[in-house]
Formats: structure tokens, sequence, C-alpha cells
């Protein structure tokens, strides 16, 4: 036997063991009933016995079974009425997240997102240490004036642009955008449902309090300063730790494109590199002809840009009587050797990566493919030169492949007839190559490859029904679903995206996840548990310092809300502090605050709407968030205590 069964077999008898003790000590069955399902959750997330949104829906089908038998189980009432068992799948949170997923796929479907991604990397760089922080920092300024989960929604995309373009795996750089989300959500007194709760609940404990113990209201920014060190300190950590506590999945995409270029080295020879290069004032090259450059450099050039308004790649964008100006920036496909020859003798300059054409000659935009010339082709007979193929079909030769021999640039293929069974290996984009699938004079030997169909043209209606949905939500009182479903379906209705790419833009194992554990909340609080567990905790410190108590109810409500929502261990637990600190002598305002902030302290387990959402993109298990999540945990509390101490 293995030792992983081992560990499982001996984990639950462990587990098996303290339910039936917590069963001798509770005062009644539904409390013992749900302390057992709740241990059983947590066996099942921390050893991953099944998925993690099969277990939460096992779970919720479990409190169904009890629920539906309370009377023969000497339950004086059902864990949960079963008219609400399955009331998550239309829970205000749940569907907040399917619609803010359908915004975020509507944004990227029109290239926002990728222009995002693209700004973030000229600002950032391709390496992790700075990646992470320019995604992470840019999510928690963000989610301080909107939820969290809709801000780390929205990014998805963005992450996973910037994961293809700089080869840095979904899995380094989710979970700091996830965490960060959250983080930022402590900056405002708007950014988490906690934090906007909390001054409500303020005004009804002062209601039952005198007037000496009347608690003031929180400002909007009175917990800016620790929101802002608590970010920090989610970037720092992520940025020193990152290596040693992030998983590093396998990226399909980035495989894809390695296995892509070494079929086309090992098959026609081409060891070609993708470089950016500027005509500087006084070179050479300037006033002559692209045609030029190439024929004599044994050089292809891909796209050009002349000033910030005439980038010229694909389709009728770039030709060989294109003219070299003084800051002409070419993306050229060449040899080193062949490159670097023509940058000494020409006087270019060559940069050190891709800034121009970051977007318009990203691996997800453009790439290397093979096409056939087929019997009957119109193309028969005739020559590159002759059908201006780079200009008509976007498609820049590489290489042609004919009878056992592959020619190269400068070896004269632009300017021999096509035969039938001629294979060209050229650069194209995608959209270019899509377009020739249904032309009969090429056969497109590469299928492979990204079909992202983008619709620029609908960026205003995009961005006007982003806009009304994010002002409901800061300026309305509207319900959160209803605000950002009116963004979302708006996007349906304006063409930005087609109900079956909004179907697949929602990840429907979150949704699951999600819905199936709000029953276990929804026993957990009504059926006294978490009061007797509060209770029980509290009795335990009597006579310690001010601080400790505080630490305490920042733990409770850290345990929590791993397995309730946050605001619910919100409205538990202000309650119990408010009366801890005036029984203790301590200031009940900032108990109260310990609280709201403490329930956002979620990222041990995969329970928060946050860490859902990430969990299936990011290819995380339960045990990445253990591991990653358990130190920021601590982080939190230890950060988070030190500056409320420090501020009142």
């Amino acid at each position: 036997m293995s030792t992983l069964p081992v560990k499982k077999i001996v984990a639950a008898i462990v587990f098996a063991l303290f339910a039936l003790f917590t069963a001798g000590v509770v005062p009644s069955p539904e409390i013992a009933l749900v302390c057992a399902i709740l241990l059983l959750t947590v066996y099942l997330f921390a050893f991953e016995i099944v998925g993690v949104d099969v277990a939460a829906v096992s779970v919720m089908v479990l409190i169904g079974l009890l629920s539906a038998f309370s009377a023969q189980l000497g339950m004086a009432a059902p864990l949960v009425p079963m008219s609400e068992l399955f009331s998550g799948f239309s829970s205000n949170a749940v569907m907040s997240i399917v619609a803010v997923m359908i915004i975020g796929a509507g944004l990227d479907k029109t290239g926002l997102m990728g222009r995002v991604a693209v700004t973030i990397l000229k600002l950032a760089g391709r390496t992790e240490a700075r990646v992470i922080p320019a995604i992470s920092g840019t999510v928690g300024f963000i989610s301080s004036f909107m939820q969290n989960v809709g801000a780390a929604a929205l990014f998805l995309p963005v992450v996973s642009r910037i994961s293809a373009r700089t080869g840095l795996p979904m899995s380094r750089l989710l979970m700091p955008m996830g965490f960060c989300a959250i983080l930022g959500g402590t900056m405002t007194m708007v950014g988490s449902s906690p934090l906007i709760l909390l001054n409500d609940l303020i005004l009804t404990s002062n209601k039952a309090l005198p007037a000496a113990q009347q608690m003031e209201t929180w400002s909007m920014f009175s917990v800016t300063p620790i929101g802002v060190a608590l970010l920090l300190t989610g970037i720092v950590y992520f940025v020193l730790a990152g290596r040693f506590v992030l998983p590093a999945r396998d990226e399909q995409d980035v495989t894809h494109a390695a296995n892509a270029m070494d079929y086309f080295q090992n098959l026609y020879g081409l060891e070609y590199g993708l470089f950016e290069v500027v005509a500087p004032a006084g070179c050479p090259l300037i006033g002559a002809k692209l045609d030029d450059m190439e024929r004599a450099a044994r050089v292809r050039v891909i796209a050009v840009a002349r000033g910030s308004d005439d980038l010229r790649v694909g389709p009728g964008g770039l030709d060989r009587d294109t003219g070299i100006e003084a800051g002409t920036v070419f993306g050229i496909l060449a040899a080193p050797a062949n490159l670097h020859q023509l940058v000494a003798e020409k006087g270019l300059v060559l940069r050190d990566e891709l800034t121009t054409f970051t977007e318009a000659l990203t691996p997800t935009k453009a790439g290397i493919a093979e096409v056939v010339i087929p019997p009957g082709s119109a193309l028969i007979g005739k020559s590159a030169r002759d059908v201006w193929m780079r200009k008509t079909y976007g498609l820049a030769m590489l290489a042609l492949h004919r009878q056992g021999a592959t020619l190269r640039e400068g070896d004269g293929i632009r300017d021999l007839p096509l035969q039938a069974g001629d294979a060209l290996v050229v650069h194209t984009t995608w959209a270019a190559l899509a377009q020739l699938e249904g032309n009969r004079d090429f056969v497109i030997v590469t299928t492979e490859y990204p079909h992202e169909e983008l619709r620029p043209n609908k960026v205003a209606p995009a961005l006007a029904f982003f806009g009304i949905a994010l002002f409901m939500v800061l300026f309305t009182d509207v319900m959160l679903s209803v605000a950002l479903f009116t963004g979302a379906i708006g996007m349906i209705l304006s063409g930005v995206l087609r109900i079956e790419e909004a179907y697949q833009a929602v990840s429907w194992k979150s949704v699951f996840l999600l819905a199936s554990l709000i029953p276990l909340g929804f026993a957990v609080e009504t059926s006294g548990t978490a009061a007797w567990i509060a209770e029980q905790t509290l009795l335990l410190l009597g006579g310690v310092p001010i601080w400790v108590l505080q630490l305490s109810v920042a733990v409770l409500a850290t345990a929590f809300t791993l397995v309730m929502s946050n605001v619910g261990a919100t409205v538990l637990l202000v309650p119990l502090a408010v009366n801890i600190a005036i029984g203790a002598g301590a200031n009940p305002a900032v108990f109260a605050l310990t609280v709201a902030l403490a329930t956002s302290n979620s990222f041990f387990l995969p329970t928060h709407q946050v860490n859902a959402l990430i969990m299936g993109p990011g290819g995380y298990r339960v045990s990445d968030f253990m591991r990653a999540g358990g130190i920021m945990t601590a982080l939190f509390l230890g950060v988070m205590m030190v500056m409320l101490n420090l501020l009142f």
C-alpha cells in the first residue's frame, strides 16, 4: 500500500474520532451533525478525495438528506429548509460571479484586455518578479472600489494573455492576483461586503449600549493604511517567496509554440528568431524600399511601424514597396547571424525585446505556419512576387520546400513560379490564416493555432455596458447581481458576445463549488453551531491581555470565514466582539473592525469566491492553497494586528 492512501486513512480515523468526541460535548444533535459535516468538508478538501467541486456538491446533498430525515434523527428542525437547499445557485454572490465572468469575456473579445496586458508588459517587462507586482498591485487598487471577485474576474483574461506572451505559467500569476484582489478589498470601507456592513452593525449595537459606550462609525478611508500595508505585504510575499510556494503547471499554449518551432527547425532547418529593430536618423536604408533590404540581407520583414498610428502587419498592410523612413520600426524573422550582419552594416538599432509589436506579433495572434499549393490552384505558374503574396494574403514566405529541397529567403523563393505540391513555410497572422481555410488555392497544413475572433468594432458598446454596470454597483442601491447582469446581458444583446460564448465564459466548476457551500454556511449559522464555537472559544480566554483577546477574535473570524460566508461570519461575530471589548475595557469599535477585516483573511482553502474563481483556470489543488495560503494567513494576522494597534 502506498504512503498517500495510508495518510488518508489515518486522517479519516482522526477526523472521525474528533467528530465523535465533539458529539459528546455539544448541547444539541443539530450542532453535533453540523460539526461532523464541517470536519468531513475540511477532510475532503484537504486530502482531495474527490474534486473540490464534487466534494462541495456531495456535502450539499448530504445536508439535504439529513434535513429530509431530521425528525427521525431527533432534530427539532431541519438543518436547512428543503426550499433553501439549492438557493445557492440563485444567490446574489454566485449570480454576480456568473455576470462578471461574462462581462470580462466581453471586454476581452473586443481586444481591450489585450491592450491592458500590453500596457502592463511595457511597464513591467517579462520577468516574474516584475510582472507579479504590476498585476497584483493593479488588481488590488481596483478591488478597493469594487467587489474583489469582480476585479479578479475582469483580470482573468489579462493574466491569460500575459502568460501567453511571457511564457510564465498561469499558476504562477493567478494566485498572487487573486490573493491581492482579496487584500485590496481592505483598503476602503466599500472594498468588501464585511466592511460595507460594519457601520450598520455598529449602529445596531449602539441601540443596546448606554450613551457613554456608543461607538463612532468608520469613515471611507479609515482602513486605508491597514489595507495598503496588507496589500504591500502580499505583493512582497509573492515576489520573495513565490518561487517556493507557487506551483508551476505546464501551459499547453507555451508547449505547443515550442513544439511548433521544433517542428519547423527539424523539418526545414529554419533556425529563425523574431527581432525588433529601428532605423535611426542617418541610417543608409532611409529612402529605400523593404524589398531592397530583404533581398540583400536574407531577412524577412513581417511588420513595420512608421509613427504611432501607422502599424502594418497582415493582409493589405505590408508590401515590398513600403518605404523606409527615419524612426521606422521593423519586425524581422531571420537567422540570428544574418540579422546581426544587417544591423552592423546598416547602422540599425536592435532592441532587446519586442516593444512596438508586443501585441501584434504575440503567439496568440501570429506565428509560423505551413501551407501547400494543391493541384488546380490558380497560383500555379505564378510567383509570390506576381501575386503580392504578403500584401494580398498576409503570408510572408520564409521557405519553399520542393522535391526534397528547401529554399530560403535570399534563394529567390519569391521569384520562383509555384508548382503543385510546393510546401510554403510562412509567417502570418492567425486571423489571415483562418480566412484562407476556405480558399481552394491553398491547403492549410497547420491546423493547431488560436482561432481567435476579436471584435474591435464592439469596443464602444462593451465599454458603455461595463460603465453602466460599474456605475450601478458604486452609486446605486441596486442588488449587485442585477447591476452586473445589466452589463452582461447588454453585451450579449449588442453583439459583443454571442450567447454560446457567454456560456463558455463561465467557469461552472467555480459556480458549483460556491453554490454548494452556501447551504453549509446556512446550517452553521441557523443550527447555533457558530455561536456555540464562538462562546466556547471565548470562555477559555478570561484574564488574558487585551491584545490576546483581539487576536483571538481575529483568529476566530478567520476560521469561520473558511467554512461560511464572510458576511455571515461578520454578522455573527461583531456583536460578540463588541461585548467582549466592553467587558475587557477595550475599544469596541476597534474590535468590530478587527472582525470585519479578519473575515477577508481567507486564503487557506478555496472557499472564498475569488479563490474558487481562479482554481480552475490556474489548475490549482487544495494543497496549493494550503501551502501558499497558510503563510499568507499568518502574515495577514500579524500585519493587521500591528497596524490596528499602531493606529487605534
